[in-house]
């Protein structure tokens, strides 16, 4: 998918109902419950710039509820905002939720900071009292909303700011929804026999979530290795070099055989339109086909608004991806390693490719030396890779999980401490062949990895600078997820 399309404004339908009853009441002071309609919905518009609107105008009747479902379905809308704009007759609003093909829908009621009329006594003043009654239409509304089997309505009461914030987060939601359904996940070639409780059903992936898998077979990848020529294998080894401090005891001719490994996929994600690149580096047959494992993560997936996750865990891959959709930041992929309880922390990184490209910490990568790989006898062994001590800061750490044709999102926030800030030791890299950082979650150590292995999880995560949480939680909302934020 072009990244263009990833980055686009969420897509909503604009569902505001109103009162045929009431449309031509007059008030000499302030005109027609209509044109006070009209004024309201611009209103509403005016909060919602971050929004790409689709608007069939104010639905009075049966024939506009049904323009509107049409206009939606058209326009393929991410999600739809519904608002009773005051008490109305409700048959077009039932309509609605009965014909309208599944869209999630947003159904919000708007609490004025007071009223604009004294008493009703006044024709004028009427007019607005009967232009107030939204509470009155959104009550008459919620039991439909019940009584109609629908999935994914959500249902926000509010100050217009405050009913404003809960739409964009839902927004970013209903968006990493839609392009789920259109994205396409790259396994490399096979699932993981070292890992079994990784394993997904593809089935499920397509109908529950939406990505198409494909299977990108190690011939292609072994194509596109010999393919590369000198000139561009020398453009991207200049890059990394002018970049990052290479270690002393790296060999060059292993080096390069690690940028064409890294080339290779980029080359293969390209190709097959990837947006989430699930490469198995522990098959043997990758290490049979490019000499070792791929150490680099090439800039193009961040620009593509894509991502590259290792050891074939296609839930890691797809909780990486919702993250990069939701923040447009670097993300990484960890597995906590160890507790040190007597400083409240845990270490936590990854081997193999790892987003080192934010630009703010291009200091903490250094090229070196695949240790745990160095005394085989693969062509390349020892190839070296981006050791990255990972961005500081608090993050959000999330995994995706499936139970028996269920999935699982579980998240916490954890601060990402700075080497200086580290109980264990001020050395910037700990940890030898891997990405990583030490961890101060805001729960407890101890409690919070009892409270996650009570729900049952694997060992992969990804994390993101800033707090992300209530967009996971309406996203695992509209997908069905069950959703655990240990907090």
């Amino acid at each position: 998918m072009k990244a263009a399309e990833k980055i686009r404004k969420p897509k909503a339908g604009l569902l505001l109902i109103a009162s045929p009853r009431f449309k031509n009441l007059y008030g000499p002071a302030r005109g027609t419950y209509g044109e006070r309609k009209d004024k309201a919905v611009a209103e509403i518009k005016a909060t919602m710039d971050f929004l790409d609107l689709v608007d069939p105008g104010i639905v009075y009747e049966r024939e506009d509820a049904a323009r509107a479902m049409d206009l939606f379905y058209a326009q393929k809308v991410d999600f739809v905002y519904a608002e009773f704009l005051s008490w109305s007759e409700d048959f077009a609003w039932i309509r609605f939720l009965r014909d309208c093909p599944a869209v999630p829908i947003i159904f919000a009621n708007v609490a004025k900071p007071r009223m604009t009329f004294e008493t009703t006594l006044d024709e004028d003043d009427f007019v607005d009292y009967l232009c107030a009654g939204t509470l009155v239409g959104s009550l008459e509304g919620s039991g439909s909303v019940r009584r109609i089997p629908r999935e994914n309505v959500r249902i926000v009461l509010g100050t217009r700011e405050e009913v404003t914030e809960k739409v964009r987060i839902y927004a970013d939601a209903a968006r990493t929804r839609a392009i789920l359904r259109r994205s396409n996940v790259g396994l490399m070639a096979n699932m993981n026999e070292a890992m079994w409780s990784t394993y997904i059903d593809n089935y499920d992936l397509f109908t529950k979530i939406g990505p198409e898998i494909h299977y990108l077979p190690y011939s292609d990848y072994g194509t596109e290795i010999d393919n590369l020529t000198d000139e561009e294998v020398k453009a991207y080894a200049d890059e990394l070099t002018s970049k990052y401090k290479m270690m002393d005891d790296v060999e060059y001719d292993k080096f390069i055989g690690c940028v064409k490994a890294t080339l290779a996929i980029k080359k293969m994600a390209q190709k097959n339109d990837i947006d989430c690149y699930v490469y198995n580096d522990i098959d043997q047959a990758t290490f049979r086909t490019a000499g070792c494992r791929a150490g680099f993560y090439p800039q193009w997936f961040n620009e593509n608004v894509s991502v590259l996750v290792p050891e074939a865990d296609i839930g890691a891959g797809l909780i990486t991806y919702i993250l990069k959709l939701l923040s447009g930041k670097n993300v990484n992929f960890i597995e906590p390693f160890h507790i040190e309880d007597d400083f409240g922390t845990f270490a936590g990184g990854h081997a193999g490719p790892n987003d080192h490209n934010d630009p703010a910490w291009q200091d903490n990568v250094i090229i070196s030396r695949d240790v745990r790989f160095a005394k085989t006898s693969w062509k390349y062994a020892g190839a070296p890779f981006a050791w990255y001590r990972i961005s500081p800061g608090m993050k959000t750490v999330a995994g995706l999980y499936e139970e028996n044709g269920k999935y699982k999102l579980v998240t916490f926030m954890a601060e990402s401490l700075d080497a200086k800030d580290t109980p264990q030791s001020k050395i910037k890299h700990l940890l030898a062949t891997y990405s990583h950082t030490i961890f101060k979650p805001v729960l407890p150590v101890k409690e919070l990895f009892e409270r996650v292995l009570k729900v049952g999880v694997t060992q992969h995560y990804a994390i993101v600078d800033g707090d992300y949480r209530p967009q996971l939680e309406a996203l695992a909302e509209i997908m069905g997820f069950e959703y655990h934020d240990i907090r």
